[in-house]
């Protein structure tokens, strides 16, 4: 501190106060108010204070002390994939991360910031406030019962994140000393579904046992709060509930999920929407460990129930087509043995006009990415068509109002009366065939249902039209139709056979990127036949549709494994009446979507997928098989359980760490429990 004498002060201002630093420099009373500075005779001292106290922020110090309050200790035990998944946020978040595993993962923690401990009576040292159980559901209890609980503190927190609540839960109130407190936690979401954070995913909790000291109390809202931040939709729910929902919707769908995987799903030319959502499941339920999906089927109790329903379900499904189609043969051996009438083959004339184009054999789509060949035609006059819809149901409306709203004339015969929705929709209804076909329309577009298919075509009045009529169908299948198209039409008459991936579900927000597939099966030579058909092809690539040119072989093959596949799961889910729980996965949410997009449709529409496909017979099959395998690989590793403690048990003095299949507990009932794995966590 220096002393530096000053000039008094000529300004008439008034002058300040002493400050608080000359009262304690010359420590008497302070000075008499005077009134101006040039009174004193003598210059006055200032002092000038070099190393004086900066101003204390009780506001930051303040914050900084909350802040830290709410920072936890937290000892992860089981450090595998799915512990470094949790301590990334954890450690982000800004609390102090412990971990231990049998496994060496101090590379992956130290990388994470986490401090790794190989002995876990070193860890307990350290006195986690929390500890978190992130192990297998198989090697919980072995693990458990080797931590050094007596090194802890007597009121730490233990949490477990299995995908089973009630054994857990059962589990710790037994083993762990009264005054440790306990949460039974499930996070719905992994390392896959939860990779691009946690947002509205859920987070279900039970607080088991927690202490009535204000810390203890704090300390479990603490913990909660780090799922919570991260946007996580809490749900508290008891174990037992949790497990009846899991059951139905963890449980099911990833039984769904190693189904497909055994069946060796691929991507295919002509995906639709249902098909890439069941092969994203099989991606996120292949990735786990078949001890984790055991542990599912074993751990709860309600899995067995449902696997036993979706087992009855599948099996009353294929009754169902299975009946229907030994009615069909019934019919075709006791019924009317009459042939069908079909139209002579006509060899093509020379000349142009009946020189036609055919797909061959040797011209069949090979396994390749489609390639769009097609470019949007010019919105001329004559690019205009018109186009004869036959069966003017959901799907024939649906097409309709797209044609329309393209400057199409649309026509449209149905045996119902759509009359009035016809007339909304700006198309001409007619109720008789003979007069729609006298319109001579450029295009008859059958929109019916693949088994009625036959007896509409057979029932136009071809002679009504113009003899190179182009002939058009939008079938799920296409070998069907082709067959029947070149049977049944005059030879002159065009034939397109082509397939919409999308109905008025999927293409209810417009069409762009659905694959549309066709097969020019023939198609004049002449220049205004063959722009006809590609004036057709137009309203769909004009819309934004993926084109795929491909033959009807080809489709048929690619449908049986990706759409017959999809309404057989649909339809199998469907009857075990499934409906969205508080616990929801994002598998379990795409296969409600799933049931949704397919009950819709009419059984009709499914068995014709069965019926008129020759590869469904197969995929069926393939399915029947890998449901059985699955089933065989569940209960042959419980098998396996039960002979290991009745023939190396005898006694039934089973050694803890053997985890035995049966141990009373302190009520005398039996809990149930598994070989525990090596090295899970």
């Amino acid at each position: 501190m220096l002393l530096s004498p000053t000039l008094p002060r000529l300004s008439p201002a008034l002058p300040s106060l002493p400050s608080f630093s000359h009262h304690r420099l010359y420590n008497h009373k302070p000075f008499p108010f005077l009134p101006c500075f040039h009174s004193f005779p003598k210059p006055l001292l200032r002092v000038r204070a070099i190393d004086a106290a900066q101003p204390y922020d009780y506001e930051s110090r303040i914050a900084s002390r909350f802040h830290n309050s709410q920072k936890l200790k937290i000892a992860i035990i089981g450090f595998g994939n799915f512990g470094q998944f949790l301590a990334k946020t954890i450690v982000r978040q800004g609390h102090t991360v412990l971990a231990h595993s049998r496994s060496d993962h101090s590379d992956a923690a130290r990388k994470l910031g986490v401090s790794f401990f190989f002995d876990p009576d070193d860890l307990a040292e350290e006195h986690p406030e929390v500890i978190l159980l992130c192990t297998s559901i198989i090697s919980t209890e072995s693990v458990l019962r080797s931590l050094p609980l007596l090194r802890l503190k007597r009121n730490t927190l233990i949490v477990d994140v299995l995908s089973v609540k009630e054994f857990p839960k059962s589990l710790m109130l037994e083993l762990l000393p009264g005054d440790f407190d306990i949460i039974c936690s499930h996070p719905m979401f992994g390392p896959e579904s939860g990779a691009n954070g946690w947002n509205e995913l859920s987070f279900v909790y039970e607080k088991v046992r927690i202490g009535s000291e204000e810390s203890r109390v704090s300390r479990c809202e603490k913990f909660l709060s780090i799922f919570e931040r991260e946007g996580c939709r809490m749900v508290e729910m008891s174990c037992a509930d949790h497990d009846r929902y899991a059951a139905e919707s963890q449980f099911i769908t990833h039984t769904v999920g190693r189904v497909l995987d055994m069946l060796m799903l691929e991507s295919t030319p002509i995906n639709t929407k249902g098909y890439e959502t069941l092969l994203d499941l099989v991606k996120n339920t292949a990735a786990d460990s078949f001890d984790l999906y055991y542990g599912l089927f074993m751990y709860n109790k309600n899995a067995l129930e449902m696997m036993e329903r979706l087992d009855l379900a599948f099996e009353a499904l294929k009754q169902q087509l299975f009946g229907r189609l030994h009615d069909v043969v019934r019919k075709q051996l006791f019924g009317s043995a009459e042939k069908l009438r079909t139209w002579p083959e006509i060899p093509p004339q020379d000349g142009a006009s009946l020189a036609l184009t055919t797909y061959s054999e040797a011209t069949r789509f090979q396994d390749v990415s489609p390639t769009n060949d097609l470019k949007p035609s010019r919105p001329e006059e004559n690019s205009k068509l018109k186009i004869a819809i036959i069966g003017f149901g959901n799907f024939g409306q649906f097409l309709a109002k797209t044609m329309v709203k393209q400057g199409h004339t649309v026509l449209a015969y149905s045996r119902s009366d759509y009359s009035n929705v016809a007339k909304e929709l700006g198309v001409s209804y007619f109720s008789d065939a003979d007069d729609l076909c006298e319109e001579h329309p450029d295009v008859v577009l059958l929109c019916t249902s693949i088994l009625s298919t036959e007896k509409v075509l057979r029932s136009l009045p071809f002679q009504r039209l113009k003899r190179n009529t182009l002939f058009v169908d939008v079938l799920s299948v296409k070998e069907f139709p082709r067959n029947l198209f070149l049977q049944i039409l005059p030879p002159e008459f065009d034939i397109l056979c082509t397939h919409p991936m999308f109905g008025p579900e999927s293409g209810k927000n417009g069409w762009n990127d659905l694959s549309f597939v066709y097969d020019k099966v023939r198609v004049g030579n002449e220049e205004s036949r063959a722009c006809r058909c590609t004036c057709f092809l137009d309203i769909f690539l004009s819309e934004g549709c993926r084109m795929v040119e491909m033959s009807c072989y080809d489709h048929d093959r690619h449908a049986a494994g990706s759409q017959f596949i999809t309404h057989t799961m649909g339809r199998v889910l469907e009857r075990l009446s499934l409906s969205s729980t508080p616990a929801n996965t994002k598998g379990y949410k795409t296969l409600l979507d799933l049931v949704s997009n397919t009950a819709g449709d009419s059984f009709d529409l499914y068995y014709g997928l069965f019926m008129y496909n020759a590869n469904a017979m197969e995929q069926l099959e393939r399915l029947d098989l890998a449901f059985e395998a699955l089933k065989k690989q569940l209960f042959g590793r419980l098998h396996g359980v039960l002979r290991k403690q009745l023939f190396e048990n005898t006694q039934g003095n089973i050694d803890a760490q053997e985890d035995p299949i049966m141990k009373p507990n302190q009520n005398g009932t039996a809990l149930l429990n598994l070989p525990g794995s090596r090295d899970h966590h």
